[in-house]
């Protein structure tokens, strides 16, 4: 794929703050045309907040665009495709946050997701195709309920196996799957990375 059609990366991070060594901002910094979901400075636990804030974002892009999220950013994406404003050419959701049962500590609580409405996790089918690269040994969320969730959201899904969250928390700062399961989201057609 030349630079001229390549898509734009869109990075849509969880509910941390940013982080330097997380695959996500490693992934961002190896491709050409990427832009990150900037962190929010109010009202941070508010899921319409986050899902306007990726909207800002995709608006800004002329151009197809594929989305990269990781745990809460994949409710953040699942919650804006309910009702997108563009089209997506494609979505890889690594490790969903299954914000519907307890977290462990030092996470929301789930009356506070409750309060600001993430709960339900959308279940629909997603607009546009996607992966989920789910782990086995994920502390946010279950394999066989993200399993589920993929089969709703029409979405192929990988088993990382024994990975825990995918962060540097788990031992995970560059993840170069990451770059292969964006090449098959794109029908196996390269991305551009910069050397």
């Amino acid at each position: 794929m030349n630079a001229s059609t390549s898509p734009t990366v869109v990075i849509v991070p969880g509910l941390r703050d940013h982080v330097a060594d997380h695959w996500q901002t490693l992934l961002a910094e190896r491709l050409p045309d990427v832009r990150t979901v900037p962190p929010l400075e109010h009202d941070k636990l508010s899921r319409a907040a986050r899902v306007a804030a990726l909207d800002d974002v995709l608006r800004e892009i002329d151009g197809p665009v594929v989305l990269v999220a990781h745990s809460a950013g994949v409710m953040i994406t699942v919650h804006w495709a309910q009702n997108p404003t563009r089209p997506i050419q494609g979505a890889l959701l690594a490790t969903p946050a299954d914000l519907e049962l307890p977290l462990p500590d030092g996470y929301p609580t789930t009356d506070d997701l409750d309060r600001n409405s993430w709960n339900p996790i959308p279940r629909g089918r997603l607009p546009f195709p996607s992966i989920v690269a789910a782990s086995r040994t994920d502390p946010v969320g279950c394999f066989r309920r993200i399993a589920g969730m993929a089969e709703t959201w029409g979405s192929r899904l990988v088993d990382l196996g024994d990975v825990g969250h995918l962060n540097p928390a788990a031992g995970y700062g560059y993840w170069p799957d990451a770059e292969n399961l964006l090449r098959q989201l794109l029908d196996s057609t390269a991305l551009p990375v910069r050397s």
